[in-house]
């Protein structure tokens, strides 16, 4: 499927700054351990998806030719004091102003270095609005705040996801996500809850060659049906499949098969 445009993108991550910063000042416990990465805290958390967009911004406005150290990128570690809430929003404030400047000045073809194979600011704007929003998700639930996204910033995440799963079967074979082949079996992704136009429905098929996907409503080897935003989150394992929401038909064990291996990103 087709990318968002470029400054739908912008939006987004305009619009998911201000909801993370929202569970940021909304009293929840910094110290918290985050229960879908547990090994951070809600303030780790926080402060790895600034740093994220903080990297990614310098490397779009520098257009940088290869993968910039981390430790490079100004202001990227966040405020000095642990457990100011204050502190911590005002840094996230001004990196979202930051990185949606850059992008809308740089739009979506200046070339930039990218990880995935594509050398371009649009990978970086695409990227880093799936990057905050799944990581918003994690915070939401941590700190016991509902959590909602747009049906078609959810459908891209997960053409996304696949396009990434796809990339590393290419590039790094010896990966865990290189077990995901075998000719007959396949998964089928339904959001029950969007129109026709958004065709929110996935056929992925596991196949000798790696993994092949495609939108469409097809018979599959196990079925994961429910809302978008529970598909959307299960897919990324946010939510575990007995969530009463969702609906596994099938062969479960290759729907958990899996998200046990695709677990990078």
């Amino acid at each position: 499927m087709t990318p968002l445009a470029h400054d739908r993108y912008c939006d987004e991550i305009a619009h998911q700054i201000v909801l993370l910063r929202q569970v940021v000042t909304s009293g929840a416990d910094l110290s918290g351990t985050v229960p879908t990465c547990p090994d951070w805290s809600l303030e780790e958390l926080v402060r790895h998806t600034g740093a994220a967009l903080r990297w990614a911004e310098l490397m779009v406005r520098t257009r940088a030719v290869e993968e910039v150290p981390e430790e490079r990128v100004p202001g990227g570690a966040g405020p000095q004091a642990a457990g100011d809430a204050a502190a911590l929003d005002a840094w996230l404030a001004e990196t979202g102003e930051q990185i949606v400047a850059t992008l809308r000045e740089a739009g979506p073809d200046a070339k930039v270095w990218g990880w995935a194979g594509i050398q371009s600011s649009g990978f970086w704007a695409r990227r880093m609005t799936h990057e905050i929003t799944v990581h918003r998700a994690d915070a939401a639930l941590a700190a016991g705040l509902p959590y909602e996204v747009a049906p078609e910033v959810a459908a891209d995440a997960i053409d996304e996801w696949l396009q990434i799963v796809e990339y590393v079967q290419r590039t790094e074979p010896q990966d865990v996500v290189g077990e995901l082949v075998g000719p007959g079996r396949s998964i089928h992704l339904h959001a029950t809850d969007t129109g026709p136009d958004l065709n929110a429905e996935w056929v992925v098929e596991l196949t000798e060659d790696g993994v092949r996907w495609r939108r469409g409503h097809e018979k599959a080897t196990v079925a994961l049906r429910g809302p978008l935003t529970f598909v959307l989150l299960a897919f990324y394992r946010r939510l575990p499949l007995d969530t009463k929401e969702l609906e596994v038909l099938g062969e479960r064990e290759l729907l958990e098969f899996w998200l046990e291996r695709a677990t990078f990103g």
